[in-house]
């Protein structure tokens, strides 16, 4: 009876002991500021080159969001050609950058590309395409795009996508 107790104590105390491990290994890791900013770089390029390969231009968007829980990211952004819709007498103009911003901010809820939430859109999101969402290693990747049509939108932030997702 002794020799069970004594086993049964050597056991939990294995696995608190690996509990205590795991729980020490704490949050994932941000990548460093100037790795991030490179990779960020890297992923505009990729997305003006292919705006301008179907001839959009717009605002870019790339962010790197840790962990399984989007609560922070990192972010960068590029005017690619145009950041404003003026105003007209028919309309009331777009800001572009706030139109990237509204999709990322729909993806980081529903972890989904933008405008394909089984939901309605909630006030501040407008449910339109042009967001990408992917897993990296240790989170989230949320690239958007507005400019041009949501199916041009959709694949210049694919092309961002394709840079991050191997490297975060």
């Amino acid at each position: 009876m002794k020799r069970l107790l004594a086993i049964a104590i050597t056991v939990a105390m294995v696995l608190a002991v690996g509990t205590v491990r795991s729980r020490a290994a704490g949050p994932p890791r941000l990548p460093s500021a100037k790795k991030f900013d490179r990779l960020a770089q890297a992923a505009l390029a990729a997305m003006q080159k292919r705006a301008a390969e179907l001839s959009v231009s717009g605002v870019a968007v790339v962010a790197y969001a840790p962990g399984d829980t989007i609560t922070g990211w990192t972010s960068r952004m590029l005017v690619v050609g145009r950041m404003q819709d003026a105003s007209t007498a028919t309309s009331k103009g777009n800001n572009l950058l706030g139109i990237a911003y509204a999709k990322a901010s729909e993806m980081a809820a529903t972890l989904q590309n933008s405008g394909t939430a089984q939901r309605p859109p909630m006030t501040g999101e407008f449910g339109w395409q042009g967001g990408v969402i992917g897993r990296g290693k240790t989170g989230y990747i949320i690239v958007a795009f507005s400019g041009g049509k949501s199916e041009d939108d959709v694949q210049v932030s694919r092309a961002g996508l394709a840079m991050l997702q191997p490297a975060l």
